[in-house]
C-alpha cells in the first residue's frame, strides 16, 4: 500500500527537504504552501497524513485544522509555547513536532501514526517479532525498525511461513510485484540487511539459511 502525505508549509527549504525524506521512504508526496493552498489540493486528493506548518501566509495553520477531518494531522512548527501544544492536540492534531526536527525522529512519529489509523488489521506477528507491511515497519522490545520495501516483503513471507525453509526462487517470486528489482545476487543482501536490523535491537538472530533450499524464521 502506496500512503499518500500532504506536506503543507510555506518554507521552500523545509518542504523540499520533507518530499525528498518521505519519497526515498516510499511514500507519495502532495505539496502545499499556505492555507488556501492545502484546501485546494484536499480537494482533489485525500492524504493519509498531514504534515501542517502553522504559520502559513494567509489561511493559518490554527484555522485550517478544524476544517479538516478524518486525516491525521501531524503540526511541525517553530512555535514552542506549550499551551498551543495542548491547545492544538485537543483541536484535532494527532502529534506536534516542534521545528527545528531530527528527519529520523519526523519519520518514525509518521509512521506510528500511520500504523495506529491503517496498519493494525493487517499486522503479522511471530515471536516477539510484529511487522506492519502497510508502514514498513517491524517492532521487535518496544523499538521500533524501518525496513525497505524488499526487506519487508521478505520479512513478510518468512512470518507468513514461519519454520518453513523457502526456496529462494520461491521467495522471488511470490515478491517479485512489490519488488520487482529484487534478483538472486540482491536477496542474500536483503535478507543480511534484516538480520542486521534485528540483532541490532536484541542480539538474537531470527533468520535462517536451510543449506540446499533457501531461508526460514528461527523457532
Amino acid at each position: 500500500m502506496m500512503f499518500r502525505i500532504l506536506v503543507v508549509d510555506d518554507d521552500i527549504y523545509i518542504s523540499n527537504l520533507l518530499t525528498e525524506a518521505l519519497t526515498r521512504e516510499g511514500y507519495i508526496v502532495d505539496k502545499a504552501f499556505s492555507g488556501t493552498e492545502a484546501l485546494l489540493v484536499l480537494s482533489k486528493n485525500k492524504p493519509d497524513l498531514i504534515l501542517l506548518d502553522l504559520m502559513l501566509p494567509g489561511l493559518s495553520g490554527e484555522t485550517l485544522l478544524p476544517q479538516i477531518k478524518d486525516i491525521p494531522i501531524i503540526v511541525v512548527s517553530a512555535k514552542t509555547d506549550v499551551t498551543d501544544k495542548v491547545g492544538l492536540l485537543l483541536g484535532g492534531a494527532v502529534d506536534y513536532v516542534t521545528k527545528p526536527f531530527h528527519i529520523r525522529e519526523l519519520l518514525a512519529r509518521i509512521a506510528v501514526q500511520l500504523r495506529k489509523r491503517y496498519a493494525d488489521d493487517h499486522a503479522l506477528t511471530y515471536r516477539n517479532l510484529t511487522l506492519y507491511p502497510d508502514t514498513l515497519t517491524v517492532v521487535l522490545e518496544q523499538t521500533e525498525i524501518r525496513l525497505t520495501r524488499t526487506e519487508c516483503a521478505i520479512l513478510k513471507l518468512l512470518m507468513q511461513n514461519p519454520g518453513m525453509p523457502i526456496g529462494k526462487t520461491t521467495i522471488l517470486e511470490k515478491i517479485s510485484y512489490d519488488t520487482p528489482d529484487c534478483t538472486e545476487r540482491s536477496l542474500k543482501q536483503h535478507i543480511s540487511n534484516i538480520r542486521h536490523k534485528l540483532q541490532a535491537v536484541d542480539g538474537n538472530d531470527y533468520i535462517e539459511a536451510v543449506y540446499g533450499i533457501g531461508f526460514k524464521m528461527k523457532s
